[in-house]
């Protein structure tokens, strides 16, 4: 492998393993049904860092720090949710990192 092509790589995965924070809403009937247990369970499966809380108006809200790559693998996960979950809509947002430490529920 020339220095060329191993640049090019090390570019590209510098790029894939950026830490991202994705501010994410989910909803649905997604209170009440295991679901920031499940989600706990999942984002800790990743290795994602962040929490998970019920809002006031019946939504799941998520903050979820971790790469692009395996938060798109979490939102997939999301859509389906826990077994007892009907989700209708993920919606999400990036923003700057906070550099969480682990993965928590939050009441």
């Amino acid at each position: 492998m020339n220095s060329i092509t191993l640049l090019v790589l090390l570019f590209i995965f510098g790029i894939i393993m950026k830490k991202v924070l994705y501010k994410i809403t989910v909803k649905g009937k997604v209170q009440g049904v295991w679901f920031r247990k499940y989600t706990f369970d999942e984002a800790t499966r990743l290795g994602l860092k962040g929490f998970v809380k019920n809002e006031i108006n019946n939504t799941v809200y998520i903050e979820a720090e971790g790469t692009s790559t395996t938060l798109n693998e979490f939102i997939k996960w999301l859509h389906k949710g826990s077994p007892l979950s009907k989700v209708s809509t993920v919606t999400f947002e990036t923003d700057e990192l906070k550099n969480y430490k682990s993965f928590e529920i939050h009441s």
